[in-house]
């Protein structure tokens, strides 16, 4: 028998027509799976399937993390084994390599058409094979199916993925999802962390871990267990510290006559002094409808409380319930003092009525006036009373707008209308923040709250000195606040050395500039990869949601298609399949074929638990996070350049040195 053994890569790029279709022979919608956590760890029927080893390693460098997984489990029985590995990324990963090893051979990898693609797994349901299947599951999770495992055999997966880190008031989180209910025979999890500032605080509140500083911008943490359960989840909290707003610019460029990437992280000070804190105004707007009795309303008085319990001495603020009807605390904006009674005005309201949300709305954007203005706008619903059609909420809020408001919306539960609230949060510049059944009121606005309740600059504005950019995430920048880093990454045309970056906006209401001299465009080829997928991720998010907001149209979903062709960005429509020719059987795999077209979920419905999940999702992408998955081998997908030493031809996609 012939052992020619090839790995095909699938990227499963399904039309909404197609989705459409399947959804309707199904006679029920994608399954979308939601345990109440992910567990990774390997699942099968046959508890012979063992975890020899679990090592991690995790090199950190600027918030730019990559983490290398190495996992092997043996088939310790008498008979076939399957195993499922399931894994849950943190928050906006990539995953840039899926390897299987067999007899220590690693597989390589080529692409495949959407209509080879296809034909793959209609295969797969015919014929027993040995595939280690990489699937977006839903809410930021992969699995890796790897079948079947033969007596006294071992299967290894390696996966790598990347990411820049969230700071939280200060602290740069690392997290690996670690929690397991099997023994593994070895367990080790290092992190290795530089950086360009001063690094003071290292703390895990997870695990004993050993601490070594090798210098004050870097060190080294880690544990090692064995035959042991991880019963935790492993968290990392680092701290930098910096004493006035500072850049740091990292740049990209896969050929030297490409376009290249910049990623500019702009870091505000961790604290300032209070004369250094710009004034601004809050307006809180709480839905006060029947439907967030009880213990919704609840948290929604105490995150209130807690907004107007942290008001900086020069704030102002007011507040607006909106029911069937709309009440203010005041007529007009309230110093600071005013804030404890305020507390106990709403304390003393309880939920009824209906859902103004318009009306709401336009009481809250009123009440703007010439300083920076924040609306916390929260519900629970979907608009009930007044004017109801989403357009003409979008419109008269569109020509009630002033150009110092930003909307900052809580959708609580999964009842809220999903294109509404992203619609408005994408208008007026600010975030949602989706709150899940599981999840606090309160907890979720004291943590945006903290982010945003000291601003150091406002009406930012950036000039490159010279270098043309273009097509740049965030498009746009409307305040810096104490503590809270902004990753903006884009393209560029041509490269140039010693350049001026300059950042301007106003302190207290006067114009300042920050100049940074002697930064570099990169001319040459060089640089981190990850920076493009980190643009190609944030242009998908934008094209999709734009998809979600307006309609799909031809051009949207040919360029969705084509980043996601170029980058490897993994989305709900692409599955990532690893397949052996030589191994052979009879069983067929309709699962996989199932899963795969279940996660192709459609952007039509705005209400539901699922919209709320793509919501989320598509908010997550937009942030500072990092692209999602990397299914290609340079020179196409340029972030592996690191890891996959075989190339991909453009045109025949085979393998080459």
């Amino acid at each position: 028998m012939t052992t020619r053994r090839s790995i095909r890569i699938i990227l499963l790029l399904v039309t909404f027509v197609l989705l459409t279709a399947g959804i309707a022979q199904a006679q029920e919608p994608p399954i979308m799976p939601e345990p109440p956590r992910w567990v990774p760890g390997v699942w099968t029927d046959p508890e012979w399937l063992t975890v020899d080893f679990h090592r991690v390693r995790a090199v950190i460098n600027d918030r730019l993390a990559t983490t290398s997984i190495d996992l092997q489990f043996t088939n310790t029985g008498e008979g076939l084994a399957e195993g499922t590995f399931v894994f849950p990324l943190p928050d906006n990963a990539a995953v840039d390599r899926l390897t299987m090893i067999i007899d220590g051979e690693a597989y390589d990898a080529k692409i495949l058409s959407a209509t080879e693609a296809r034909q793959i797994y209609d295969e797969i349901v015919r014929q027993y094979r040995d595939p280690a299947l990489l699937e977006y599951v839903g809410m930021q999770a992969i699995q890796a199916n790897v079948f079947p495992i033969p007596p006294g055999e071992t299967r290894r997966i390696q996966i790598d993925y990347s990411q820049l880190l969230p700071v939280d008031n200060g602290l740069i989180k690392y997290l690996y999802p670690l929690t397991t209910t099997r023994f593994v025979e070895q367990l080790s999890l290092s992190v290795e962390v530089t950086g360009q500032t001063p690094i003071g605080t290292v703390y895990s509140p997870s695990h004993q871990i050993a601490i070594s500083r090798e210098s004050d911008t870097s060190f080294r943490a880690g544990f090692e267990m064995t035959d042991a359960v991880a019963e935790n989840d492993f968290t990392l909290y680092y701290g930098v510290d910096a004493t006035e707003i500072s850049v740091s610019l990292l740049t990209y460029k896969e050929r030297a006559a490409a376009d290249g990437f910049f990623l500019l992280l702009v870091q505000p000070p961790l604290r300032v002094d209070a004369d250094a804190i710009q004034p601004k105004d809050i307006v809180l707007v709480i839905d006060q409808s029947g439907s967030m009795q009880g213990e919704k309303w609840t948290q929604a008085q105490a995150a209130a409380r807690y907004v107007l319990e942290n008001l900086n001495p020069e704030d102002r603020f007011n507040v607006v319930v909106f029911s069937t009807g709309v009440r203010t605390y005041a007529n007009g904006l309230q110093s600071e003092e005013m804030a404890s009674d305020a507390a106990a005005w709403i304390d003393s309201l309880y939920a009824e009525g209906g859902t103004d949300i318009n009306a709401g709305l336009l009481t809250a954007l009123d009440m703007v006036q010439e300083r920076p203005t924040t609306i916390l706008f929260m519900t629970d619903g979907v608009p009930t009373e007044g004017i109801t059609e989403v357009d003409s909420i979008l419109a008269n809020a569109a020509e009630a707008a002033k150009p110092n408001a930003r909307i900052f919306s809580f959708g609580v539960g999964d009842d809220v209308n999903t294109l509404l609230l992203d619609a408005i949060v994408r208008d007026f510049k600010g975030a949602g923040t989706y709150v899940r059944p599981t999840m606090r009121i309160d907890e979720s606005m004291a943590s945006l709250y903290n982010k945003i309740s000291a601003p150091v600059l406002s009406d930012v504005s950036i000039d490159f000195g010279g270098v043309q950019t273009e097509v740049q995430y965030p498009a746009e920048i409307v305040d810096l606040f104490a503590g809270e880093q902004i990753a903006i990454v884009g393209r560029y045309r041509q490269g140039q050395e010693h350049v001026a970056i300059s950042l301007s906006g106003a302190v207290r209401g006067e114009p300042t500039t920050f100049v940074y001299d002697d930064l570099s465009f990169r001319e040459n080829a060089g640089g981190d990869a990850f920076i493009a997928r980190l643009w190609a991720q944030r242009r998908i998010a934008d094209l999709l949601n734009t998809i979600r907001l307006n309609g799909e149209n031809s051009e949207l979903v040919d360029s969705v298609v084509s980043l996601s062709m170029r980058y490897g960005i993994i989305t709900p429509y692409t599955s990532f399949l690893i397949e052996e020719d030589d191994i052979l059987t009879q069983r067929g795999r309709q699962q996989a074929v199932e899963e795969a077209e279940a996660a192709m979920e459609s952007f039509a419905d705005v209400t539901g638990a699922g919209a709320v999940n793509r919501a989320a999702d598509l908010g997550g992408m937009s942030a500072a996070q990092a692209p999602r998955r990397c299914k290609r081998s340079p020179p196409l997908c340029p972030a592996k350049t690191d890891w996959i030493r075989t190339a991909i031809s453009a045109t025949g996609a085979t393998p080459t040195r």
